[in-house]
């Protein structure tokens, strides 16, 4: 397949899903906002704990992200609410938003008079929105517009085997068509950074890659802490991950074999085809919501002790080489390669199955976490709160 449906947006972009997604601009309009989600079908919010007391480039970060994600070509329409005092300026997301040519509108809970008449207020919007939206009609584009993200958490010994390399085989296939692949957790590669070093286009990238590496080690360092008390995980080392390298060389196996192009920051806009690292942290939503918030598409999941987590507005398909959890965990995996570890299903074969489910889910298919509402959302945080 290398033709799909999706939705074009008055900038050009392409989206495989047509999400109406309400955007919380501080902690405060978290329940607002969720609740006009309920009352409105086929609607989204993204609650989280940020917006206010904060400074700085905490205070950019969560711009960034909010925007960012109101931006990701999954998303048709955008509703800002905001409390009306909060140091995100609503009304600068929103302009930066509307730059996409988006369907988007802004209101703050205190001028149009507190909670219920704001849930009023805000469904009344939504509806209409919503039914705007569902006119659009979905018109074909190459797979080369695809960008998607590689992640994987909830790690054990399978998933450097059999699921990252077969997620890395389905990488370059989408690479070959001219999309577009971005991989992050910086966390992830330390011990082997000077693989992927090995693997830049450009000495310049390779110096940014390991200038990040060494941030964050600093970073660490300074608050007088070893990563290696929460890294390998206490579930990573029961699922047989020994060290820090160990774990390493079988993660950045999930972004195959191409040249890295570029490296960014979080949330920074992912440029179309090829391959790009994106600094980010370990944490599945984190990484998840920073890579959304960066334009991808779809974000592919390799996982080996299992987790039910997605993403507010980007599909995530969970890949698994452990065949014992997804049996056990089967409302919540989409693809189990794990015949790769009895021999009976080759590398080629496995990265051809992810990269079918890629497609399938491309074109409509739901995802389970999407089945099950999984909607997680979270800003990486930079700085202390006021």
């Amino acid at each position: 397949m290398t033709t799909l449906m999706g939705y074009r947006r008055p900038n050009g972009d392409i989206g495989i899903r047509n999400h109406l997604l309400i955007i919380p601009t501080v902690i405060c309009s978290n329940q607002v906002c969720s609740r006009i989600s309920q009352l409105v079908p086929e609607t989204v919010a993204i609650p989280h704990q940020h917006g206010c007391s904060q400074i700085g480039a905490d205070k950019d970060r969560t711009f960034e992200v909010l925007a960012g994600t109101g931006r990701n070509p999954n998303v048709g329409g955008v509703i800002i609410i905001s409390l009306g005092c909060e140091v995100v300026d609503p009304h600068a997301l929103a302009e930066t938003i509307r730059e996409t040519g988006k369907l988007v509108e802004v209101f703050d809970i205190q001028s149009v008079g507190g909670s219920v008449k704001a849930i009023q207020h805000g469904t009344e919007i939504a509806r209409k929105m919503r039914a705007q939206l569902d006119a659009m009609q979905p018109e074909p584009f190459p797979m080369s517009e695809l960008i998607i993200g590689v992640k994987c958490g909830g790690s054990d010994a399978t998933s450097g085997l059999a699921s990252n390399p077969a997620l890395g085989a389905a990488a370059d296939t989408l690479i070959g068509l001219g999309g577009g692949v971005v991989i992050g957790e910086t966390t992830e590669i330390i011990g082997a950074e000077h693989v992927l070093a090995s693997r830049c286009a450009a000495p310049e990238v390779s110096d940014q890659l390991y200038h990040i590496v060494g941030r964050f080690e600093r970073e660490v360092e300074r608050m007088g802490a070893d990563m290696r008390g929460g890294n390998p995980s206490p579930g990573n080392i029961a699922g047989g991950l020994t060290t820090i390298e160990e774990k390493s060389l079988g993660c950045i196996s999930k972004c195959g074999t191409a040249p890295i192009q570029g490296v960014i920051e979080y949330a920074e806009r992912i440029p179309k085809g090829g391959l790009y690292f994106m600094d980010s942290p370990g944490n599945d939503i984190e990484c998840v919501s920073g890579m959304a918030a960066g334009g991808a598409h779809l974000v592919c999941f390799t996982t080996g002790r299992g987790t039910p987590t997605g993403s507010a507005v980007v599909p995530v398909i969970k890949i698994t080489g452990n065949k014992q959890m997804y049996l056990r965990m089967s409302d919540n995996m989409d693809v189990d390669v794990s015949d790769m570890l009895e021999g009976t299903m080759s590398l080629e074969a496995a990265g051809a199955a992810v990269w079918e489910e890629i497609a399938a889910v491309a074109a409509g298919k739901l995802t389970k976490a999407e089945i099950l509402g999984h909607t997680e959302f979270s800003i990486n945080r930079i700085g202390p709160s006021l």
